[in-house]
This record gives structure tokens, sequence and C-alpha cells, in this order.
């Protein structure tokens, strides 16, 4: 297994990922209808930084950093993990989050806030909290979940 940063030609293959993920709108607030082509500007071009997770030449998994806020507060970063269905389970997003406050250290971030955790993804809120992340806010019934309705939205937050 290897985690790389993310090259232009990568982008046929995190597609399914970030599609199918999107598609289900059960843990980003992205449009379901989000296109290839505007899925990409979100995933690799608005970012700082995008990595994908490979293993035997596959990409599992991608994850992006970018600075959360201009200015006074560009001292905070922001990331997002997509794991492909297949390779759930595995620890991947362990993994990169792991590597990611690595390369936030590394670039001279101070932190990193999560701005919008929906509170039904779990598997998500209780990964955070083991790796460090606090619950600092909580946005009541800000995401709509496709089969849970509205449900509360987390700020998570690290201090590098």
């Amino acid at each position: 297994m290897n985690i790389r940063e993310a090259i232009r030609e990568d982008w046929n293959a995190i597609w399914p990922i970030f599609h199918e993920i999107v598609k289900a709108g059960e843990t980003y607030a992205y449009d379901v209808e989000t296109t290839k082509e505007q899925a990409e500007k979100i995933w690799l071009d608005a970012p700082r930084k995008t990595y994908v997770f490979e293993e035997a030449g596959q990409i599992l998994g991608t994850y992006y950093i970018k600075t959360n806020q201009a200015g006074p507060g560009n001292h905070v970063c922001n990331c997002g993990y997509m794991v492909s269905s297949k390779a759930r389970g595995k620890g991947l997003a362990t993994t990169m989050c792991e590597h990611s406050q690595k390369i936030a250290s590394e670039l001279g971030y101070k932190a990193m806030q999560f701005n919008f955790v929906a509170s039904s993804n779990e598997g998500a809120v209780r990964l955070w909290g083991r790796l460090g992340f606090e619950t600092v806010g909580r946005l009541p019934q800000a995401f709509n979940h496709p089969k849970k309705g509205y449900v509360d939205a987390l700020v998570m937050y690290k201090w590098l």
C-alpha cells in the first residue's frame, strides 16, 4: 500500500469513488448531481494538495488538504477523505487521516478542522474522535440525510 500525491491522470480512477459517495448523499454536502468536471475542480483543482491511497496499482481512497480560511485563519487546514466501498473497513481512512496530519504539519498548518461532519456518519465521528479531534460545534439539523432526514452537522477540530 502506498499514499502518494495525486496527478491529473489519476482523476479517472478517483471519479468512481467520488461519484459513488456523493451520489449516495449520506456524508458530503455536495450536490448528488455533481458532474465529473465539477468534481474534478472540487477534488483536484481547489485544494492545495490531493493524495491517493493505492494498493497493487489500484486507487482505493483519496483525500485533499486545503487552507480552511484565508488571512489570520490560514494556519488551519481542512481535509476531505473518500474510500471506495470495495475497501471500507480496512483502516484506509485512519491511515489517510494520520498521513494528512503529517502533511499538514509539513505544510506549516497548526490545526485541522472538519467543517461539516454529518452526525449520522457515526463511523467517521468515532474515528475522528479516536484520532484526537474534538467536536467544537454542532449545527442543528444542517444536513439533510436521504434516509434519516435532517441531522446535525458537527465541526471537529484538532490542534496539531
